[in-house]
């Protein structure tokens, strides 16, 4: 039994055999997943588990270089993208790693568009969380070189 890291195991699966540029989407409880696409689906009730409580640990068992967010978070949830943000800012520092990782690039995609990107995920997690557009795509990084 494992004693750290992610518990679930299809996340820890799907982190396990993911490779440089693949990516994985976490999403809110209303985030449709596309057929060809394996859905975890995590959501006990609304709000649980809150989609930054996931991306937190997810982000602590991945190396990711580039993040994907809908353009519409700016507008309709800028709590959240103001929160995501602040996270990704102390992760960088190194504060949960304890090494400077390299920085994590951003884009911003119209929300239709980053839908469909859900179907070349190798994954979507569908957390509890209701806010709008508390969607996130992470591209893995390359963990040596």
């Amino acid at each position: 039994m494992k004693r750290q890291g992610i518990l679930n195991s299809d996340i820890s699966r799907v982190l396990s055999y993911m490779g440089h540029t693949d990516r994985i989407c976490i999403g809110d409880c209303g985030l449709p997943v596309p057929e060809q696409t394996e859905r975890i689906d995590l959501t006990v009730r609304f709000g649980v588990p809150s989609f930054m409580e996931v991306l937190k640990e997810v982000a602590k068992d991945m190396k990711i270089e580039k993040i994907i967010l809908a353009e519409e978070i700016k507008e309709k949830n800028p709590a959240m993208e103001q929160e995501i943000f602040q996270f990704f800012d102390w992760f960088e520092t190194g504060c949960e790693t304890g090494f400077k990782p390299a920085k994590i690039e951003t884009e911003f995609v119209p929300h239709a568009e980053l839908k469909k990107m859900t179907g070349e995920c190798k994954a979507v997690i569908r957390t509890g969380e209701t806010t709008p557009y508390a969607n996130i795509i992470l591209q893995s990084g390359c963990i040596f070189g």
